[in-house]
């Protein structure tokens, strides 16, 4: 259920009356399923003010044509006080218009509630773990991580404002092979912060500077016993310590861009834990397991490939080309036969899972599904999981590709770019295409103070109706709904736009998509932008009308809800709206 004082939820609500009232007349089959419903803003405006799609989803289920019944509705419709007309338009759609006072209550509504206009309840009772970031725990974060962090952050924030309790979860890959090499890279650093000459890093190990301070706190703790040690001796202590080295620094780095987890989840310790086990044990139980072998991978020779028994999962049910192994041959874990493992505990706290990923794992997506599928039936229902796929960031200045980082070897971290142009900048850029297109940042456009540059626009909005209010307040004029009547069309046309908020809001919670958040802030931004422009081509039209206090009052109690709207948008999405450009 939405927030009751909102105007779409309001109007949805009356059609479903409408609708309970002709199940009681008899034109409605009881209990008639209406799912399918829907009270948006038409996509012309000339239309009216809102439509449903009611009479073409339910006429089948009325047996009659969907005309006939949107005729049935609209005889009710028009008997509701704030609807202006109800007219039927094409095969069954039904369009209304609404009176202007209609649109004045939503004024008042979005000043009533300020900060929680917007919010919902449709997610209430419910509980998403969404996983977003979970990079190997082997160096910074880097412009690779970026975008993902951030649309995993702002759908959190998305689903928490639906009503949903969000659990926001960092898987660390703290058991494969990379963080033995990692363990071996700090184990040079150290030997380098003991007065040894390492040379050249070798190839295969972490080159990045970010590392000798972890040799410099090794070498302080153990001196001189791990200097000549064999490996065996000293791995599984390196390795812990530089672990939880690298992990206070994506701590630190995320915290830049604003971004937080609730749970850190160990892989290490899922392992200690006999998860994965756990997780074999369910799927061999549902046949989703078998003892086989696997082909000879391309390119190999029957002569050069020994084929080994291994445990494998059967993926080819689910349209993976062949069975994937949950184990290797030397007994150890598989990464999918980890991760498997890792999804059934979180499917254990949470009613639906979301992974954030990057698009090079488009290739794994079917066969953890099936998995994760397979191992939360034994609920019932298997649980709801979804995986949005995020495209990597092409980082540009002025059109040429950016040279790389000295600070980690080989790439530019994420903290240099929050340092160069900021966090909010960064936080709604990633936010301004579909995460599954590709993107390039280019340093120079992402500051430029022009329409093209959406972080610009929908700042510029803001800050125009903040001095705005202060020019008011110096006018000796406050926002005021007094003389609301006064609002001509331009000004109540600004009013529907902003009034659609709380509808974005739910719409884009359903579909999992936070870059509609930012869609509606540039549009609602354009919206202000002509409006402001009318003023300066007609006087009439400007908010401060200097022989008008009443008319102004009014404009400016406009003006104040619409940027309460562009900030309670913004801080959905982690940015902070400007005052002053």
């Amino acid at each position: 259920m939405t927030h009751p004082h909102t105007l779409h939820a309001t109007f949805a609500e009356r059609i479903d009356a409408i609708l309970s009232a002709l199940e009681m007349e008899g034109s409605l089959p009881p209990h008639t399923p209406r799912s399918g419903v829907a009270v948006e803003p038409p996509r012309d405006p000339a239309h009216g003010d809102l439509a449903t799609n009611a009479a073409m989803v339910l006429a089948k289920q009325a047996k009659t044509n969907p005309r006939t019944l949107a005729q049935k509705i609209v005889e009710h419709l028009e008997r509701e006080p704030d609807i202006e007309s109800a007219e039927i338009a094409g095969p069954g759609f039904i369009n209304l218009r609404l009176l202007d006072r209609v649109w004045l209550e939503e004024l008042r509504a979005i000043h009533a509630l300020g900060p929680d206009y917007g919010r919902s309840r449709m997610g209430e009772g419910s509980t998403v773990n969404i996983e977003y970031v979970s990079a190997n725990p082997t160096g910074p974060m880097h412009m690779g991580h970026c975008r993902g962090a951030v649309v995993g952050d702002a759908l959190a924030s998305l689903l928490e404002h639906a009503g949903h309790t969000v659990i926001r979860e960092y898987y660390v890959n703290d058991a494969g092979a990379q963080v033995d090499v990692l363990a071996r890279s700090a184990h040079l650093r150290y030997r380098e912060a003991l007065g040894d000459d390492i040379g050249t890093i070798p190839e295969g190990l972490y080159p990045g500077d970010y590392l000798k301070q972890v040799g410099q706190v090794l070498a302080g703790e153990f001196g001189e016993k791990y200097r000549d040690a064999p490996e065996s001796e000293w791995l599984a202590v390196f390795r812990k310590t530089a672990v939880a080295a690298m992990m206070d620094m994506i701590r630190a780095d995320l915290a830049t861009l604003g971004i937080r987890h609730d749970v850190f989840a160990s892989e290490a310790e899922l392992q200690a834990a006999g998860k994965p086990e756990q997780a074999e044990e369910k799927l061999r139980a549902a046949n989703l397991v078998y003892d086989g072998m696997l082909e000879a991978p391309k390119g190999k020779t029957p002569d050069d490939w020994e084929p080994v028994e291994l445990p494998l999962f059967r993926s080819t049910e689910f349209g993976d080309d062949q069975d994937r192994p949950i184990r290797k041959s030397d007994g150890k874990w598989t990464y999918f036969g980890a991760d498997l493992a890792y999804h059934m505990q979180k499917a254990e706290g949470a009613d639906a899972l979301i992974d954030i990923w990057g698009a090079d794992h488009a290739g794994t997506v079917k066969r953890i599904k099936a998995a994760v599928a397979a191992l939360s039936q034994e609920q019932g229902e298997p649980i709801p999981f979804d995986v949005k796929l995020v495209q990597m960031v092409q980082l540009l200045r002025d059109g040429e590709p950016v040279k790389m980082s000295k600070r980690s070897g080989n790439f530019v971290t994420l903290a240099e770019v929050v340092e160069e142009v900021g966090r909010d900048v960064v936080r709604f850029t990633m936010l301004t295409r579909k995460p599954e297109a590709q993107m390039d940042f280019d340093f120079a456009k992402v500051v430029e103070t022009s329409k093209d540059n959406p972080v610009f626009y929908v700042q510029y909005a803001h800050a125009r109706i903040h001095s705005t209010l202060r020019k008011g307040r110096e006018e000796g004029i406050s926002p005021s709904d007094e003389a609301l009547d006064r609002l001509n069309s331009g000004d109540l046309a600004l009013v529907r736009m902003a009034a659609q908020y709380p509808r974005v809001v739910e719409a884009a919670a359903s579909a999992r998509e936070p870059h509609r958040i930012a869609f509606y802030l540039y549009d609602l931004a354009a919206e202000f932008h002509a409006y402001w422009n009318a003023g300066n081509d007609d006087p009439a039209n400007r908010v401060i009308v200097a022989q008008d206090p009443a008319l102004t009052a009014a404009r400016l109690f406009l003006v104040a809800r619409i940027g309460q709207v562009v900030r309670n948008g913004l801080a959905l999405l982690g940015v902070q709206a400007v005052e002053e450009m």
